[in-house]
């Protein structure tokens, strides 16, 4: 279960802010419309969100799990290169700047210089209010700047790029051409999607395209090779906990003061890189006296493990071991 930050905390705060003046059920019919876009396909050069009140109200719905989703792959990241601080870092597609926030949070007094671009001029707009009113230094004096995302972007070298829930509204060509520009400018790049069969297979498609400009990979996988899974049969996805909103309960009609965000990602790297031996990748299964572990390991793909009490210690890590979590205990923490 994610953990509460102040980071986190801020973020609610300005975003509740932000839907001050905007009518409940207006806000909720724009995401239900804008829910509908983004499942569909949208041209590359058709911004999806258009106005204040589209994003405000997507803004308030979307940016606590796209948050949560990234400070998760970060964390994973963060504890394969210990000790590895971004001085820069440029958020690919970042609308809001949900993935600036998480960078902030992740390295906290240290975090990066960072610059958002996006196509969408609304978005910036919110977003570098977002910001300013965080009073969290690297947010507020963070570059926003409009740019098409598309083959024809360049970016400046950068330490760390994100590129978070964006894949899906690019053709192919330039979901291929976005990944290599990201992988020639940055040391490290982190690339989120949602937990789904189709955001999985472009989240593969991106770390094949990593792995061949020379990057390594430092999460979740626990190495650079091909994933084990066979295609089509599964797909490698985690979950975030995410506060519901007012909001969000009344999008969905749920009564649940939390829901979980399914996503899959990708951490690579050219910085020395000491990867996971294992990691869980699905729900950790509790039965009296055992748990049952599903595991994506180095050197023998996919495997179970059962952890007893006759193991000790270890049962106890395994009662508390988490999806997504690093395995054996010990990796994986920040």
């Amino acid at each position: 279960m994610t953990a509460t930050t102040p980071t986190a905390d801020t973020l609610r705060a300005v975003l509740a802010a932000s839907l001050d003046g905007l009518p409940p059920r207006q806000a909720a019919q724009a995401v239900e419309r804008l829910i509908a876009n983004y499942r569909g396909q949208t041209p590359t050069a058709a911004p999806i969100l258009r106005d204040r009140s589209d994003v405000v109200a997507y803004a308030a719905y979307r940016m606590p799990a796209t948050f949560e989703a990234v400070r998760a792959a970060l964390a994973a990241l963060r504890a394969a290169v210990p000790g590895w601080v971004p001085g820069t870092h440029t958020d690919v597609g970042g609308g809001t700047g949900a993935a600036s926030w998480a960078v902030a949070d992740a390295w906290d007094e240290a975090a990066p210089s960072t610059t958002v671009l996006d196509w969408a001029e609304a978005a910036i707009a919110l977003g570098r209010e977002l910001a300013a009113a965080s009073q969290v230094p690297s947010l507020r004096d963070a570059h926003w700047q409009r740019s098409r995302i598309s083959s024809t972007l360049r970016i400046e070298s950068t330490d760390l790029v994100t590129v978070s829930y964006v894949l899906n509204e690019l053709t192919a060509a330039d979901r291929a051409a976005l990944v290599a520009e990201s992988a020639r400018a940055a040391r490290t790049v982190v690339v989120v999607e949602p937990g789904t069969p189709d955001g999985y297979a472009r989240i593969i498609e991106a770390r094949d395209a990593l792995i061949a400009a020379g990057l390594h990979i430092a999460a979740p996988c626990p190495h650079s090779a091909s994933c084990p899974i066979e295609p089509g049969s599964d797909w490698c996805h985690f979950a975030a906990r995410v506060s519901r909103s007012s909001l969000h309960r009344q999008v969905k009609g749920g009564s649940l003061a939390y829901e979980d965000e399914k996503f899959s990602y990708v951490a690579a790297t050219r910085v020395p890189v000491e990867p996971a031996t294992a990691r869980v990748t699905r729900k950790p299964q509790i039965r009296k006296g055992l748990v049952l572990l599903d595991l994506c390991t180095k050197d023998e793909g996919l495997r179970r493990d059962t952890v007893t009490k006759r193991h000790g210690a270890l049962y106890k890590e395994a009662r508390d071991a988490e999806w997504g979590d690093a395995w054996p205990p010990g990796q994986g923490e920040t």
